[in-house]
C-alpha cells in the first residue's frame, strides 16, 4: 500500500543504520532474535510475523518506526525503554503530520523497485515505513503494481462498477492493463465504497459461499488503487477507509464460508490499514470481526481480548450501537469460556447501549445491527452456555424480527432455533424449523448454516419416530452440499 501525497524537499540519502537495535540483538543471529520477538508477542497476546529479513531491515534503518503491534512487543521485551531508546525515529516525524495537512500538495515520488526483494515481490509491509530517504513520505510505490493499478483505474467509477464481478465491481481485465495510469480521484473512492455496499447487500440476501471466490480481485484492485496515489488528502482518506472496509467484507465472506485462515489474514490487513491511517472506526470494525472469528474458531479468550480492544478504540466514534455490538462480541467470548457471569454482564451492557437508540455517529457498515441481530447473538451466547430453552426463545424472536428481504439472516436464526430445540428435547419443533431452513437454502449459500443444520440432523437422528423428524432427515440427506 502506498500513498503519494506530499512533496519532499529532503535530498536522497541512504538510511541510517539502527545501531541501538543491533546492540540489543547481541550474539544472537537475526533468526534467533526474530524467534525471541515472536515468543514475546505471544506473551502479551500479539501476533507478529517477524523473521530474519525483518530484523535486517530494522538494523539497516529501512524501518524507521515499527507498527503498533511491534511497538508493544518491543516495549514488553525491553521495559523502561522508549522507541527512541531502541533506535527508532518518533512516529510523528515518520508520519509527517504537518505535511499531510496540506490538501493539494502535488506528488513527486517515483517508483523504487530496488527496494523490492524476491521474498516480498515488491509489496509493502502493511504499516511499516518503507522509504528510508524521506521522513514525510512513509511509503514508496512499486512497478509490480502497475498492471493492477491500470486495471482498476481505467475508466473511473463507471468502469469499476460494471466490471466482471457484476454488481460487485472492481475487477481486473487484460485490456485495462494496457491503458495509461492516472491518479485516483473522488469517483474512484465512490466506486470503492459502492463495491463494499454491494458485497454486503449480496451477502445479506444470498450468503457468502457464492461471493468469496469472486471478491478477491476487487480487493487486490482496491489496494492497487492506493498505490496509484492521489493529490487530495480527503480522497486518500476515503480510499484507505474503503480498502479497509472491503478487506473486512471479503474477510467476512471467507469467515462465513468456513475459510478461517483466509478471514484472519483479511481482518489483519484491515487492522493494519486502520492503524496506519489512525482510523478508530475502521480499527474497531476490524477488531469486532476478529473477535467474532476467534469465537467461531474456538479461541474464546482471544475473542474477549479483541472485543475489549475494539471497545477501547471505538469510544471516540461516539456510537452507542457500535459499543452495544462490541459488548455482544465480548459476551460471546465469555460464553465460550463458560463464564456465565461475565457473559451476563456483557449482555446487559449490550442491551443498555442498544436501548439508547441509533445516532448519526453509527457507522454505515452497522446497518445489519438491529433488534433481530441483537436477539440472534444473545441466542448464540445462551446456546454456548447450554441454556437451550433461553437460546431457543431468543433465536425464535430473531427470526421473527428479521427483515424478510435478508434471507441469509433468517436462515441463520432459524438454523440456530432448530439446533436449540433439538438439543433442548423438542425434536418435532426442531424438525419444523429445519425444514424452513432447507427451504431458504435454495436461495442462500452459506457453509456456516449448512454446518449448523448438519449438526442438528445428527442430534435428531436418534429421534426419527418423532413427528416430522424422519421427513426432515431424509430431505436433509438428499440436499446438495456446497463444495
Amino acid at each position: 500500500m502506498a500513498s503519494s501525497l506530499v512533496t519532499s524537499s529532503q535530498p536522497n540519502r541512504p538510511p541510517r543504520p539502527n545501531l541501538a537495535f543491533r546492540r540489543l540483538r547481541g550474539q544472537r543471529s537475526p533468526a534467533e532474535f526474530a524467534a525471541a520477538i515472536r515468543r514475546a508477542a505471544l506473551e502479551i497476546g500479539e501476533q507478529v510475523s517477524c523473521d530474519a529479513r525483518y530484523i535486517g531491515r530494522v538494523e539497516a534503518g529501512e524501518i524507521r518506526c515499527p507498527n503498533y503491534a511491534y511497538e508493544r512487543v518491543f516495549l514488553h521485551m525491553f521495559p523502561g525503554r522508549s522507541l527512541t531508546d531502541l533506535g527508532f525515529a518518533p512516529r510523528s516525524a515518520v508520519r509527517g503530520r504537518r505535511a499531510r495537512d496540506t490538501e493539494d500538495a502535488p506528488p513527486t515520488c517515483t517508483p523504487n523497485p530496488a527496494n523490492a526483494t524476491s521474498e516480498s515481490s515488491g509489496a509493502c509491509e502493511p504499516y511499516e515505513t518503507q522509504n528510508p530517504y524521506d521522513p514525510y513520505h512513509p511509503h514508496d510505490t512499486y512497478e509490480e503494481s502497475d498492471v493492477l493499478r491500470r486495471a482498476f483505474m481505467t475508466g473511473g467509477g463507471a468502469t469499476v462498477a460494471a466490471a466482471s464481478l457484476g454488481p460487485v465491481g472492481l475487477a481486473l481485465d487484460a485490456a485495462a492493463a494496457q491503458r495509461p495510469v492516472r491518479r485516483a480521484g473522488a469517483s474512484d473512492a465512490g466506486a470503492l465504497e459502492e463495491a463494499v455496499r454491494r458485497i454486503r447487500l449480496l451477502d445479506d440476501r444470498h450468503g457468502a459461499d457464492g461471493l468469496y471466490r469472486r471478491a478477491a480481485a476487487p480487493l487486490r484492485a482496491a489496494y492497487a488503487l492506493l498505490d496509484a496515489g492521489t493529490t487530495r488528502q480527503t480522497t486518500a482518506d476515503r480510499l484507505y477507509s474503503g480498502a479497509g472496509e472491503l478487506a473486512i467484507s471479503v474477510g467476512w465472506l471467507a469467515h462465513d464460508s468456513g475459510r478461517f485462515d483466509d478471514a484472519r489474514s483479511h481482518y489483519a490487513e484491515a487492522l493494519a490499514t486502520a492503524r496506519m491511517t489512525e482510523d478508530p472506526g475502521l480499527e474497531a470494525h476490524a477488531f469486532c470481526n476478529t473477535a467474532f472469528l476467534a469465537r467461531d474458531a474456538g479461541r474464546p479468550r482471544e475473542a474477549v481480548r479483541a472485543a475489549q480492544a475494539a471497545q477501547r478504540v471505538a469510544r471516540p466514534v461516539g456510537s452507542a450501537r457500535l459499543m452495544s455490538l462490541l459488548a455482544l462480541r465480548e459476551a460471546g467470548g465469555w460464553a465460550g469460556l463458560a463464564d456465565r457471569v461475565g457473559c451476563e454482564q456483557a449482555l446487559a451492557r449490550a442491551q443498555a447501549l442498544f436501548d439508547r437508540g441509533p445516532s448519526d455517529d453509527d457507522p454505515e457498515w452497522m446497518s445489519f445491527y438491529g433488534e433481530a441481530e441483537l436477539e440472534g447473538l444473545e441466542a448464540q451466547c445462551w446456546s454456548t452456555l447450554g441454556d437451550w430453552p433461553r437460546a431457543a426463545r431468543h433465536a425464535r424472536r430473531a427470526a421473527e424480527l428479521q427483515d424478510p428481504h435478508f434471507s441469509r439472516n433468517i436462515a441463520l436464526y432459524t438454523a440456530e432455533l432448530a439446533d436449540d430445540l433439538a438439543r433442548g428435547g423438542r425434536p418435532d419443533e426442531a424438525a419444523v424449523a429445519g425444514m424452513r431452513v432447507l427451504d431458504l437454502l435454495e436461495e442462500v449459500q452459506s457453509s456456516r448454516i449448512q454446518t449448523m443444520l448438519a449438526a442438528t440432523a445428527r442430534v435428531l437422528s436418534p429421534h426419527r419416530r418423532a413427528s416430522g423428524v424422519s421427513a426432515f432427515l431424509e430431505r436433509h440427506a438428499s440436499s446438495p452440499r456446497m463444495v
